[in-house]
């Protein structure tokens, strides 16, 4: 055979072969679509079917007033089945429904809109999403009336795919406390805590998978979500605002890094607020629960004495006596192979041990423990265990700092470290413990947990409910008790933070102001608290404040923190009549002198009136708040109603009151002036609450 023939053979083959694959092919193509095309249209059906969660909706949060801080909103995406609406439905609307969309996104042409839907029906298409933006609760009853889709989902096609987000009505308000969980399920606050409970049970249904996304098939066999349950907080938000809105200020004033405050109820341990903020650029924001969380965990330094003072009142049998004297010396002392100061230059000499504790004297409350405990380390210890520092609180948000205490078999106990310890040093406590101890004292030594959940519940019926426990029945004798209420309240009468010493009621507290560790070494840079209670006779609250790395001269306890407190305390007494001491007795010298007072209480008028002996005509009022016409020999009343929704008049009132009903309109208060009464207001009285919710007020 010759290369020619062999060339032609081999290419009659290889078209043989060509020819017998491009007829395999074929026949399998006509094979899969008529003779197998059942088969295979079953599968596809059976791959595109699948069950899919169905959200359930999360519980809300809420204020101790019902107020509600944290909900789930619902917002939709809108689908559209063209194939369902018949042609006259579908011809009569669709320019006007492409018309109405395109207005209401403004993102696309009505051409755009018309041609896609139009397209989809042609193709035959059971979905379509007609935009990726989400539309309100709003938006969707408004929409349900426009062409083709106001014949319903059934008959018109329109498929409203619900969204829930978690809004919070308050911004930014206790921000971390409320807190947030994310889709792998981690998250901070009470968000995360009570996940479980918030959450719910998720249900399931069947969805097609069609193109542009999942379209719902409801057939009867779809589990239905248990949606999740409410919880109440113990949070009040007016006290909220204004512990955060001082902690701020103060922040910025000082440039700190961080700082927190908490408010706790003294009887049932309900945190009333809880602020935290950290530094970032431009200000501060809750980035971190510092006054909970490990970060916030920190040497307490003076704060802590208090503890120490407590242990060795309890270990001496109250041998040891607030007139007894330590000789502090020139403000230094030698102890082993380090020198301790005291904040005076020159010392304090030869001072009392109630002074020790006013004035906070390192060097005095060093050798007291040496005195007491010098021989016997382990004793002071077991006392701070019995105290229950030693332990978490079993706070009901997760991520409570674990408190860090020497023993002295550690191999880290030092021969300065019994001293160190007495002053709040080589240790580590949260701000929440260091309060919960300091509650424990206005509360004649029962020392309860610090609770912020009071009720999980499914609409109106409670599942669970969270009552004051108690930790500690008797943290101290009532003897050290005696004492250690007086040294307090002398830190504020006395000592340390008399710049925050008032009139209207009494505050026990201590500063303190600790040295922070940076590399292992004590820098100057400082970390300022104080931490007491109010009103000392009769303990209501009991209040933490945390300043964090204050810069410039005011880095102690009582300059940098404490006027927090203050603004704090002021505020909630402000707003809290039952602390206020009851109106006394007094005798008018001429009943035909009329008091000068224009507006009021009504209840306190007229006990004051009925006391006094003047003539009073409240006519016929259900009013709380009234205004005072002076008549010839008697002061008669008229109504002064405060609306839900309109600006109440203040005119007249005194500042406590007018803070009182303003504060509970949620207006944000500016005062101009000095005196005792209201003379002007900024807002018109029967006006509209607006947005801003600020109002100006001048005293005269």
């Amino acid at each position: 055979m010759n290369i020619k023939k062999s060339i032609l053979v081999r290419v009659r083959v290889a078209f043989l072969a060509i020819c017998l694959f491009a007829c395999a092919i074929v026949y399998k193509v006509v094979a899969i679509q008529f003779m197998d095309g059942a088969k295979w249209k079953k599968i596809s059906k059976e791959r595109r079917i699948h069950y899919q969660p169905v959200f359930a909706t999360r519980g809300n949060i809420y204020s101790d007033n019902e107020s509600i801080l944290a909900t789930s909103l619902p917002f939709y995406r809108v689908a559209f089945d063209p194939t369902v609406a018949d042609a006259a439905v579908f011809n009569g609307g669709v320019d006007s429904l492409a018309l109405l969309l395109s207005r209401y996104f403004k993102d696309r042409p009505e051409e755009y809109y018309r041609r896609k839907i139009k397209n989809a029906r042609h193709n035959g298409r059971r979905y379509i999403r007609l935009n990726g933006h989400q539309i309100d609760y709003q938006a969707k009853k408004m929409m349900a009336k426009w062409p083709i889709f106001r014949t319903g989902k059934n008959k018109g096609g329109v498929i409203f795919e619900k969204v829930e987000k978690r809004f919070k009505p308050f911004g930014i308000l206790a921000d971390r406390s409320i807190g947030f969980i994310n889709e792998d399920k981690n998250g901070a606050g009470l968000e995360y805590s009570f996940n479980s409970d918030l959450a719910g049970t998720d249900g399931e249904a069947l969805f097609e998978r069609i193109a542009g996304g999942n379209k719902p098939i409801y057939d009867g066999t779809e589990v239905q979500p248990q949606h999740g349950y409410d919880i109440e907080t113990t949070i009040d938000i007016n006290l909220q605002d204004v512990a955060e809105n001082a902690l701020y200020k103060q922040l910025d004033k000082s440039g700190a890094d961080h700082g927190c405050v908490i408010l706790m109820e003294v009887k049932t341990g309900e945190i009333k607020a809880i602020a935290n903020l950290g530094k970032v650029e431009g200000g501060y924001i809750e980035d971190y629960n510092y006054a909970v969380g490990s970060q916030g965990r920190t040497e307490p330094g003076s704060t802590f004495k208090l503890a120490s003072m407590m242990a060795m009142f309890e270990y001496t049998n109250n041998a040891l006596s607030l007139s007894d004297t330590v000789d502090t010396g020139n403000g230094t002392y030698r102890i082993r192979n380090t020198t301790m100061n005291d904040s005076k230059t020159g010392g304090h000499g030869k001072i009392s041990v109630q002074e020790v504790f006013e004035v906070s004297s390192n060097i005095g409350v060093a050798k007291l423990m040496e005195r007491t405990f010098g021989t016997n380390p382990q004793a002071y210890v077991d006392y701070l265990h019995k105290f229950g520092l030693d332990n978490t609180l079993g706070f009901q948000m997760e991520g409570e700092a674990r408190p860090f205490m020497k023993s002295p078999s550690d191999r880290t106990w030092y021969g300065t470290t019994l001293t160190s310890m007495g002053i709040g040093y080589e240790l580590k406590i949260s701000p929440l413990q260091t309060l919960a101890f300091y509650n424990a004292v206005a509360n004649n030594g029962v020392k309860v947990q610090p609770i912020i959940v009071k009720e999980i519940r499914k609409a109106d019926n409670v599942i669970q409910a969270f009552h004051t426990r108690v930790l500690v029945d008797k943290i101290c004798s009532d003897e050290t008790l005696k004492k250690l209420k007086t040294m307090l309240e002398g830190v504020v009468e006395e000592g340390t933070a008399k710049n925050i010493l008032g009139e209207d009621y009494k505050v026990a507290g201590k500063t303190g102001t600790a040295k922070k560790i940076k590399n292992g070494r004590y820098v100057r840079s400082y970390s300022a608290s104080f931490v007491g209670y109010f009103p000392a006779d009769n303990p209501k609250y009991s209040c933490i404040v945390i300043i964090d790395d204050p810069k410039g001269v005011n880095v102690y306890g009582g300059l940098a923190a404490a006027p927090v407190f203050k603004e704090v305390a002021d505020k909630a007494y402000a707003r809290d009549l039952a602390m206020h001491k009851p109106l006394q007795e007094r005798v008018v010298p001429n009943k035909e002198s009329l008091p000068d007072v224009t507006a009021g209480s009504f209840d306190d008028l007229t006990l004051i009136c009925n006391k006094i002996g003047i003539s009073n005509h409240p006519g016929n009022t259900d009013e709380e708040w009234v205004k005072v016409e002076p008549g010839t020999r008697s002061l008669n009343f008229k109504p002064n109603p405060v609306l839900g929704d309109q600006v109440p008049d203040v005119t007249g009132l005194t500042l406590r009151d007018a803070l009182f009903i303003l504060g509970n309109q949620h207006l944000e208060v500016k005062v101009e002036g000095s005196g005792k009464h209201v003379k002007e207001q900024s807002l018109e009285p029967g006006t509209p609450i607006n947005k801003e919710k600020q109002i100006t007020i001048v005293l005269s």
